[in-house]
């Protein structure tokens, strides 16, 4: 659709030793949704979980979705 954008995220969590699930980083943004997804299987041997999202925003009016998540495995905690 015109106007609208959609944006790639992944995120890996981990243990903090606390026993809570913890964001390992900040969510990085990739280029497309394979991209998203390949770069948190890549995560996952050294992760408690990961996760891939999208959003889609539109930028003309400021106005951006929720997060539509398009792969997990493991543990997730809060990315959003």
């Amino acid at each position: 659709m015109p106007g609208l954008n959609d944006s790639f995220f992944f995120l890996a969590f981990v243990d903090d030793g606390s026993g809570q699930i913890v964001p390992a980083s900040q969510p990085t943004q990739a280029p497309s949704e394979v991209d998203a997804i390949r770069f948190a299987k890549e995560l996952e041997p050294t992760s408690i979980g990961v996760v891939a999202w999208s959003r889609r925003a539109e930028p003309a009016i400021g106005e951006i979705g929720p997060p539509v998540v398009i792969y997990t495995a493991g543990k997730v905690g809060d990315f959003d």
